[in-house]
This record gives structure tokens, sequence and C-alpha cells, in this order.
């Protein structure tokens, strides 16, 4: 591989060891493929793979690993406008993802999530079993919590993105949220729901000025948390705990909750039917496409059949 490519897989943060695993790859199919690369057709990747799979006997996982080597060989030629179209664009292979079945959450059932959270947790708890000292830390957990559910629910954010969320990232006029990307995610600005704008505004007014008070210092983060136990403080708390304490409430909600894996799957999917495939992605915060279309039935076979049906000169 040249090293205008290396520099490619270089930028996209990739290891040493991805990088060489990819160029072994790409070697082996420009080798079998014996063609200037820049003619290469889908319906070339396709035969590939069936000479993967009869030939080589390769499982679909090597086979899956190939694909992915391939595209960014693919990619990088696009980028230098070397060819004008990706042939291993929407070529996915089945089986090399183990499905977790969830129960799937309509829009209405998200609602329905979120209002029995914000009656029974926030507006109508009884903390009469709560000692008088500690009922102020429950009235402010709460209070942030359902901020927290909301962004689960509606903006479909993961859990480990609670702590990358600064207070300007918010704007109200606007009804937005920024959420910045990560090692495997991309930055995305998402719309609020109206239903999530009362209890922001109040958490904002009421309820992070009372986490600031007993903190004494501010983080610049939008989600803030109690003092810890021993009196010390920390400018970069870790929410997973918290994550696992929401996580308990809401499965007194619904039985039918597992995990808030199950709820951002939930909202990728609305967002599959009312938004769209590239939309989607956007708003998942996914780096791929392929990420996003895992959502959505693949067949490979179907595809070959497809293209060697209609499209017999590709």
């Amino acid at each position: 591989m040249n090293k205008e490519f290396i520099a490619y897989l270089e930028f996209k943060n990739l290891s040493k060891s991805t990088q060489k695993a990819y160029c072994r790859n790409i070697n082996l199919f420009l080798i079998w493929y014996k063609v200037e690369p820049i003619n290469c057709t889908k319906k070339d990747i396709l035969k590939y793979l069936e000479y993967l799979k009869t030939k080589k006997n390769q499982s679909n996982i090597s086979r899956r690993n190939s694909v992915i080597a391939i595209n960014h060989y693919y990619t990088y030629l696009l980028q230098n406008a070397l060819i004008t179209s990706n042939p291993t664009a929407l070529i996915k292979i089945r089986g090399t993802h183990k499905k977790t079945l969830y129960n799937i959450y309509s829009a209405e059932e998200l609602d329905n999530l979120y209002d029995r959270f914000y009656q029974l947790f926030v507006r109508n708890y009884d903390d009469s079993h709560i000692p008088k000292n500690q009922r102020q830390q429950s009235f402010l957990s709460r209070n942030r919590n359902i901020i927290l559910l909301g962004l689960l629910l509606y903006q479909g954010i993961t859990t480990n993105e609670f702590n990358l969320i600064d207070l300007e990232d918010l704007d109200i006029i606007k009804a937005t949220i920024k959420i910045k990307g990560g090692i495997k995610s991309n930055p995305r600005t998402i719309p609020l729901k109206a239903s999530q704008l009362g209890t922001i505004i109040y958490y904002l007014e009421n309820i992070r000025p009372k986490f600031l008070e007993l903190n004494n210092y501010d983080t610049g983060k939008l989600i803030l948390t109690l003092p810890e136990s021993n009196g010390k403080k920390s400018t970069n708390p870790n929410l997973k705990e918290i994550a696992k304490a929401l996580s308990k409430q809401t499965k007194t909600l619904d039985r039918n909750f597992l995990n808030f894996k199950q709820i951002r799957a939930s909202v990728i999917t609305y967002w599959l039917k009312t938004e769209g495939l590239r939309k989607t992605q956007y708003l998942a915060g996914h780096r791929y496409i392929s990420t996003t279309e895992r959502y959505q039935p693949n067949n490979l076979d179907g595809l070959i059949e497809n293209i060697a049906k209609y499209h017999p000169y590709l």
C-alpha cells in the first residue's frame, strides 16, 4: 500500500495492527482481482466474497473483515477522485453479529415511560421513608434523573455520553442539544421534545444551582452529581453509578425494560421509520452507515441475486 493510503488509515485513528490487517486483506483482493482497481464493480466484490466462501472456506466474520478493509481502500480512492462510486457500498454479510433481541418500544410507549417516571419519581414521590437529612439530596437526584431519562428516551444518547454534555451545548431558545463525538461516534445536534423543556428549565433554574451550592464548584457540565460521601470534590464525576440507579428505577415502571441499549435501539428504530437512513445515521452519531443498517435486515444472497438479475453488466 502507498504512503497516502497509510496516512488515510492513520487519520482514521486506526491502530497499527488494524492498519496491517487491512492492507493484508486489500492485497489479497488485488491479487485475486488482477485488473486495475479503479475498474472494480459491486458485482466483482460479490464474486470475490463468493470466492472466499467457496474456495477459501472463510467464515462470515472473515469475509466481513475483508469487506471492511476493501471499503476503506475504495473510500480512499473516492476521496481522491480516482473513482466515482464505491463498489462496496451497502454490501453486508449476514451472520457476523450476534443479535440481541429486544422488545422495541414504540414512540407512544417511550412517552408513557417518561410520563410515568415523572409522576412516580418526581411529582408524586413519597419520600417519607427517607431520613430527613437525605431528602434534599434525593429530591435533587430525582429531578436530575428525569433530565437524563429524557435524553435517553428522546435523543437516543448513550449513558457514556452523559458526561460529555456541557451546559453550553444546550440551546433552550432553539430547543436543541449538541452531543460531542467520541472515539466511535460523530457529533450531532438533536432537537428536544416540547415535553422535555419544562423539566429542563426547572432543572437549570432550581435544581442545578442547588448542586452547585453543595459542591461549591462548577464543572461546566450540564449534569452534576452530589458530593462524594468522603467530602472530596470531583471535577470529572463518574456517572456510571447514576446510570445504574436510573436503570433500577426504570425497571420498576415496566417489566419489559432491560437496559438503556434497548431504549437506544427503540429510538433508532423509530428514526429509521420517520427520518430515513441517512438522517438516522446523523442523529445516532454513527460514523458509518453500516452501523445504522444493522437495525435493518440484511441479506447478501438476496443482494447477489438482485444485482445479477437487474444489473447483469455491472
